[in-house]
């Protein structure tokens, strides 16, 4: 007797809703997909309990006929794709057949759908259909799914928090928006609005929406193309960064994608311009040929490869770098008065939950300096301007290319032998003397490294350095390394190197300690070993110690020194590890804090 035998379809339908239908979010997601690829430009996405209750959808797409209406709950039933060669050529954001029907096996589902004749509603409880009746005739489609895994406990049991679950549409919602800022979405949970973006067109309007104001005034607007990609979008001043990649946006084709090595290529533009452990807010949309992608890898379709990589890593990186190497990146300190909320927080209210203030950072948006752009302000709207503008900064030199790319600054005393106050026509600056003579030691290094024949010093006394039997096989292999370098090493006894000569540029006093440090950098390379990051790593490693360390005072002499060979750096705005070197007080700030300004001095 047979004992393998083809499954009931309901039965296949859950077990495929395993893995396309794994939260509340991936219901939004599939539901709101189905609405742009329907050509909506109004999208409403109606939630309550955070989506665990129920979640509509309502668009003014095309909607669809009472056959289709039916057959769209069919696994593997679809209208984007027809054969095999559309496969290859997907311009849609969904195309599987899968998602409807899996969503509609976990849950009580129903729809209402019109092209704008006599309309059609269905209702389905657990994949089966219990009504296809009339209905209005509005143009559009309205899903309606409620009590999502219900007759799938274990799912229903391991389901997050209220919290989590909101913060996961909300996240995917914002991306969306981002992605198809001609769209107008509209969010609420519990009745509570969370997102309303207005479908203008103009991506700035939108990641002012999702961030605020003050975000949307430090966007830089990039644009640029190879043969085969164009990439353009917006990414943040340095000094505007979060904790995690999640707001590091990259769409192609208007598809929001996860993509590691895009990210990190991002991520690694922006070296030394900000701090490691932190990430840039980047809204990215790579317009490519569907033949040279393939978005065809898991049921979410948001991993994604793509053919000829290199290009569009080498397109994406020289973009960020060219911008943010034209900018003149000096933090301003703006004085913020103190304000009473008028109002409650929309995002605790509409969950209802304490656990929210506790995460409250990841939604708020965290004070940064700011600085003022053509904006155009009525009331609590801002609006801003049609055009979608790079950002113009209060002070002219900032506008200005120049070869030297800080203003002229005379330095008028120190604060605690580590901050060094500069001031101008503009205002008063500080300086932190550490961070500035790391940059310019870094410059430095970078400069001897690439240029490694600038000769060496035979040492009067070698020493020696004794290492783990497996690391002296490393470093060993990798002796040509060092001769290029400047250092003249050989093999001295077990596992010992014998150092007879160094670089010239060696920091004083620290000669083997430096050498240390280098030896550990060849040992921890990585498989993918280049020149390019051993030097990297080699010239921040010794910028630190060449430099000059806080509560150290130092003379008027040393800092005009300083500042000069400051001035000189390609990036004077930022220490290798991506600390300021430098920030900004206006005139205006200062007198404000004085109570001298406008208003306050009337007093």
């Amino acid at each position: 007797m047979a004992i393998i035998k083809v499954m009931d379809e309901i039965l296949a339908n859950k077990i495929a809703a395993g893995e396309v239908v794994e939260r509340c979010a991936s219901v939004v997601k599939e539901l709101v997909e189905n609405s742009i690829d329907a050509e909506s430009t109004e999208i409403k996405i109606e939630l309550l309990e955070s989506g665990t209750k129920e979640i509509k959808v309502t668009d003014n797409g095309k909607g669809m006929e009472k056959e289709d209406a039916v057959l769209a709950f069919s696994r593997h039933a679809t209208s984007k794709i027809k054969e095999e060669d559309d496969l290859y050529h997907i311009d849609t954001l969904g195309f599987r057949g899968e998602a409807l029907a899996s969503i509609a096996s976990v849950s009580d589902v129903t729809l209402r759908t019109s092209i704008g004749e006599v309309g059609t509603y269905v209702h389905i409880q657990g994949g089966k259909v219990l009504e296809v009746l009339p209905s209005e005739a509005r143009k559009g489609t309205i899903m309606c799914v409620k009590d999502l895994f219900y007759n799938t406990p274990a799912r229903l049991k391991h389901m997050k928090s209220l919290y989590t679950e909101l913060a996961s549409i909300t996240e995917y919602i914002n991306k969306l928006a981002l992605s198809h800022p001609d769209i107008k979405f509209i969010l609420t949970n519990n009745g509570t609005n969370l997102l309303n973006t207005d479908g203008s067109g103009m991506l700035l309007k939108t990641i002012k929406s999702i961030y605020g104001i003050t975000v949307a005034r430090k966007m830089i607007e990039i644009k640029g193309e190879s043969d085969d990609y164009m990439v353009e979008g917006f990414i943040s001043l340095p000094e505007v960064h979060r904790a995690n990649r999640n707001h590091m946006v990259t769409l192609v084709n208007g598809r929001v994608v996860r993509n590691t090595e895009l990210n990190r290529i991002i991520n690694d533009a922006y070296h030394s311009f900000k701090p490691d452990n932190r990430y840039p807010i980047t809204v990215l949309n790579i317009t490519v040929d569907p033949s040279l992608i393939d978005v065809n890898i898991h049921p979410t379709k948001m991993d994604i490869k793509f053919s000829k990589m290199e290009e569009l890593i080498k397109l994406i990186e020289t973009l960020i770098k060219s911008v943010l190497h034209k900018k003149t990146l000096i933090p301003e300190v703006v004085l913020e008065e103190t304000k009473v909320a008028s109002k409650p927080n929309h995002f605790v209210e509409s969950i209802r939950k304490p656990i929210y203030q506790e995460q409250k950072l990841e939604f708020d948006i965290v004070k940064e300096p700011e600085y003022k752009e053509t904006l155009e302000m009525n009331s609590d709207f801002v609006e801003i301007k049609e055009e979608q503008e790079e950002i113009i900064l209060e002070h002219p030199e900032v506008v200005e290319e120049k070869k030297e790319r800080l203003p002229d600054l005379y330095p008028v005393g120190l604060v605690h032998g580590t901050y060094i106050i500069c001031q101008n026509d503009l205002g008063m600056y500080l300086i932190d003397q550490h961070a500035a003579k790391e940059r310019i030691n870094y410059e430095m290094y970078k400069k001897k490294l690439g240029n490694p024949k600038e000769g060496s010093i035979s040492l009067l006394f070698p020493f020696t350095m004794e290492l783990a039997n497996n690391e002296y096989i490393i470093l060993k292999e990798n002796f040509e390394i060092m001769e290029n370098m400047g250092f003249e090493v050989e093999e001295f006894g077990i596992n010992s190197v014998i150092i007879k000569a160094h670089p010239t540029w060696l920091p004083k006093s620290y000669e083997e300690q430096a050498t240390r440090k280098i030896i550990d950098v060849i040992l921890e390379k990585e498989k993918e070993f280049t020149i390019e990051k051993f030097n990297e790593k080699v010239a921040t490693m010794l910028s630190c110690k060449m430099a000059i360390k806080a509560n150290m005072n130092i003379s008027q002499e040393e800092m005009d020194a300083l500042i000069k060979d400051l001035r000189l750096c390609d990036n004077p705005f930022n220490c290798p590890h991506g600390r300021p070197t430098i920030i900004f007080y206006s005139n205006y700030d200062l007198e404000k804090l004085f109570k001298r300004s406008g208003f306050e001095q009337k007093q």
